[in-house]
């Protein structure tokens, strides 16, 4: 029994209530999650520019025993160095770039070239250091830690700048889940913990869990994968071999990012159905910007969903 797929005449008015949740919730919280990212990410910063002297003594050496520095030293340049950008300026290999990007140096190369191509990249941010943040530079006088302290802020907030969508999109889906737990709890639903070792087709009636992994064959059924799933409820009323109900928790900021991303959920769906046939209920648990065009293409999908800020749909589930 579908729940809102099949109510277009309400979605104009869902999408404007979900639309002001989610700025109400942006407004008030986002600025937070964002200001406790860039403390971590100053520690960091902080701590790369104590093995690097303050920026005064880059080398290849340091990178091959710091490889998890070089974001850091891209986002310390004029202007900061796009992944992409530093590869074209330096020449060197995009797999020795992108495996530091990783935190990790780079497999199957001599440790003569791996030398040869590092001190490429410091050539690279050597030059381009931007001299209005390390204000040092130049001159005999050692960086005081002020000094640090202010220019590590200053590459920490270009480091989450870069990352910005992802930090919000994190924050808001942990929310999300938490919201969820807080209403399955309170209607006598409990969790499924990691260690309990459950898998999603043995879940006991009326227990959840959360990111759960739903293993699949890929077409050909040669190859196995791991489909995780954000929200697994098994509900109270559940029959022997009946499964579960899975929720992908979904928020957005813009209307542009979803109707670009809007065939991820149809793809897992019909991977999940491929496997385990249509008995497989998986739907949308929705906060932000999804409007009418991204609703009618889930609705064609067969996809149903709960909005946010009307989560007593989730009942209508069977929950």
């Amino acid at each position: 029994m579908a729940v809102n797929l099949d109510k277009p005449a309400r979605w104009k008015a869902d999408v404007a209530q979900s639309v002001d949740m989610y700025n109400d919730w942006f407004m008030n919280f986002a600025p937070e999650a964002f200001r406790s990212t860039r403390i971590l990410a100053t520690k960091d910063v902080e701590a790369a520019l104590c093995s690097t002297g303050n920026m005064t003594q880059m080398s290849a050496a340091i990178i091959c025993e710091h490889p998890e520095i070089l974001p850091t030293l891209r986002m310390s340049t004029c202007p900061p160095l796009a992944v992409d950008r530093l590869i074209g300026l330096s020449g060197v290999s995009a797999n020795i770039v992108r495996s530091l990007e990783k935190k990790q140096l780079p497999s199957r190369i001599s440790s003569e070239l791996l030398e040869l191509e590092l001190g490429r990249i410091v050539a690279v941010l050597e030059k381009m250091r931007d001299p209005d943040i390390f204000i040092w530079l130049g001159r005999k006088k050692p960086a005081s830690d002020d000094e640090i302290h202010r220019a590590a802020t200053i590459v920490a907030d270009r480091l989450c700048g870069a990352v910005a969508n992802p930090i919000i999109r994190n924050t808001q889906e942990k929310r999300q889940l938490a919201v969820i737990k807080s209403w399955l709890e309170v209607r006598g639903y409990r969790q499924i913990l990691s260690g309990e070792s459950v898998r999603f087709d043995s879940m006991p009636a009326g227990t959840f869990s959360f990111r759960m992994n739903v293993p699949v064959k890929l077409e050909g059924g040669m190859k196995s994968v791991n489909i995780p799933v954000d929200a697994v409820v098994m509900p109270k009323s559940a029959r022997k071999n009946e499964l579960p109900l899975f929720f992908e928790a979904k928020s957005a900021g813009d209307f542009t990012n979803t109707n670009k991303r809007r065939k991820e959920e149809a793809v897992k769906m019909s991977q999940l159905r491929s496997n385990y046939g249509n008995k497989v209920r998986f739907n949308l648990f929705l906060c932000g910007y999804f409007d009418t065009g991204y609703l009618g293409y889930e609705a064609a999908e067969g996809l149903d969903w709960v909005w946010e800020h009307r989560i007593d749909d989730m009942a209508l589930f069977g929950i």
